[in-house]
């Protein structure tokens, strides 16, 4: 930051606290300001960015003892002068503000030794004394980080971890232990209908702020093992049923299996095809986001061994079954 800004920002005036606000206060009403016009809680909001710089900006120089000190005294010393180009009876030019360090050192006039101009050595070395830095090592509210770039405290790092959680665990939701990395326990509460690869944050959980500010999170990333019998379909849970072929041609009762609770009857009508779908209302995933239905998918099963008697009985039906081909109407939609 140029030293002209600082003649121009009133800092105090910015964050709304007194020249003597103590350093716990000063962070205070920051953190408050910050979380009220922080991008991310007003997007597109072009004003609320350019106070959150702002407020970023006065935090940044203020909550810094040294560069605290260099402020007041700049401000103290200029009390209206103005970096201004200057010119033939203009008030408060270039010269005004610095001309009090050439007065009683036998001051130069111009730009080079013995033109009479302000020595530019002598006003950054006052705000050196007792720092030993430059004009380049951070000093003049230069920003050291912080908010995206703006300044002010950064947050602390994230830190993740993985998991893997049974598939009735991850439907119904439950508080399950995880080792952190210091080796002590942490409770994680896996939401109800969390499907595998989501990922479960913990607020504030994370690393702390190498400099005061808000603690990093912990990310836990979920994998399901799979179940041999149920697949998820978003919040609805898919079965595949077999049948008998005497089932699906003249219709039936059939038991569908449920998870984690008792079977459920439902009603196969006569002449059901393999892969058609029955749905039983509200037996799906039970989350925040709603409740899922159980998909029955009907899977005609052939027999792999017939006795004689039920092979004879199987020809007489072949026998008396209409003369239709099944696959007529594919073989018309695959010549066009």
């Amino acid at each position: 930051m140029a030293s002209q800004d600082w003649f121009d920002k009133d800092f105090y005036k910015m964050l709304g606290v007194s020249k003597d606000v103590s350093d716990a206060d000063l962070k205070k009403t920051y953190r408050k300001l910050a979380r009220q016009y922080h991008p991310d809680s007003n997007q597109g909001d072009a004003a609320a960015e350019a106070k959150f710089k702002e407020i970023s900006e006065a935090y940044s120089v203020l909550s810094d003892a040294d560069q605290r000190a260099e402020y007041d005294q700049i401000r103290a010393m200029g009390s209206g002068a103005r970096f201004t180009s200057g010119g033939a009876g203009a008030p408060g030019g270039f010269e005004d503000v610095f001309s009090m360090f050439s007065q009683g050192r036998g001051g130069r006039a111009g730009g080079s030794p013995g033109a009479g101009g302000p020595d530019f050595e002598d006003i950054f070395s006052m705000f050196n004394q007792q720092q030993g830095g430059g004009f380049g090592s951070g000093r003049f509210g230069q920003s050291t980080g912080g908010f995206r770039g703006y300044g002010g405290p950064t947050r602390g790092a994230d830190v993740t971890a993985r998991t893997t959680i049974d598939f009735i665990t991850a439907t119904k939701g439950e508080t399950i232990s995880l080792q952190g990395e210091d080796g002590k326990p942490f409770k994680v509460k896996i939401p109800a209908g969390i499907a595998d690869g989501q990922k479960v944050r913990l607020r504030g959980r994370g690393r702390p702020s190498p400099d005061g500010g808000e603690s990093g999170d912990v990310v836990v990333s979920v994998t399901v093992r799979p179940h041999p019998v149920f697949t998820r379909d978003g919040l609805n849970l898919r079965v595949v049923v077999p049948v008998t072929f005497t089932e699906a041609a003249l219709g039936a009762t059939i038991e569908v299996p449920t998870l984690g609770g008792d079977p459920v009857k439902l009603r196969v009508a006569p002449g059901t095809p393999s892969g058609r779908v029955l749905r039983v209302k509200g037996r799906g995933v039970q989350s925040s986001k709603g409740t899922g239905d159980l998909l029955a998918e009907v899977q005609v099963a052939v027999p792999s061994h017939l006795d004689d008697a039920a092979r004879e009985a199987l020809e007489r039906f072949q026998a008396l079954e209409p003369n239709e081909n099944p696959r007529a109407e594919l073989m018309s939609k695959a010549r066009g």
